[in-house]
């Protein structure tokens, strides 16, 4: 093992060792996973645009964290306009970072962060697909996009190009979480309830066909 790698292992575990130690001392993942406690906290900071941004920065790069309540509650703070525009720079900024993270530490920090399953399953594309098949991995909701950061960041791809397709491939899912979150504090229930159900459905329908999905990807020329 060569002096370089050593450090960048180090550097990894002790990264790692941090962030372990943050969540378990905060419990922080409860936090991620409790609306009420993450508008609480950001309705009573100074800098409240910011802490937001730096939430979503957060559940971008400690993949596990679900997004969907976060962007949620940006358009319930902020409404659909300037939710969307938060959300969207958080998670352009967590996109980048947890890329920039599997450029540096490499195959080490993916054994970490991604499943090996999920990895092996979207490996394929990263290293023999074109840029728009990774775009349609944005895009279709249900797919682990988090995770999709880090493979992408030890794939061949350059950091610029990353940067346009996640962000434009999370757009549409983030606006319609920011639209949802201001209908339910405009109390729209009506209208919530069937943005609901249709982004179920389409969930559904993406997690229940996922394989023949990826499967006809797989199989996409060029």
């Amino acid at each position: 093992m060569n002096r370089n790698l050593a450090l960048r292992i180090l550097l990894l575990l002790a990264l790692i060792a941090l962030v372990g130690y943050l969540f378990i001392h905060f419990d922080l993942y409860l936090f991620f996973k409790d609306k009420n406690k993450i508008i609480s906290f950001i309705q009573t900071s100074r800098y409240d645009e910011l802490v937001f941004i730096a939430i979503q920065i957060v559940q971008v790069v400690v993949a596990v964290i679900p997004g969907e309540i976060s962007g949620f509650i940006g358009g319930y703070l902020y409404g659909p306009l300037l939710g969307t525009l938060y959300s969207t720079i958080g998670l352009t900024l967590g996109s980048w970072l947890a890329f920039m993270l599997a450029r540096f530490f490499g195959e080490p920090i993916l054994e970490t962060m991604v499943k090996k399953e999920v990895f092996e399953k979207f490996d394929h594309f990263m290293e023999h697909k074109g840029l728009l098949v990774s775009f349609l991995l944005f895009l279709i909701p249900g797919f682990p996009k988090d995770y999709l950061c880090y493979i992408m960041g030890v794939s061949r791809i350059p950091a610029l190009t990353f940067i346009i397709i996640s962000t434009i491939g999370r757009f549409f899912g983030t606006m319609m979480l920011s639209v949802s979150g201001n209908m339910a504090r405009e109390e729209h229930y009506a209208m919530l309830a069937v943005i609901g159900v249709a982004s179920a459905v389409v969930a559904f329908l993406a997690w229940r066909y996922h394989e023949k999905i990826l499967e006809l990807l797989k199989n996409h020329k060029g």
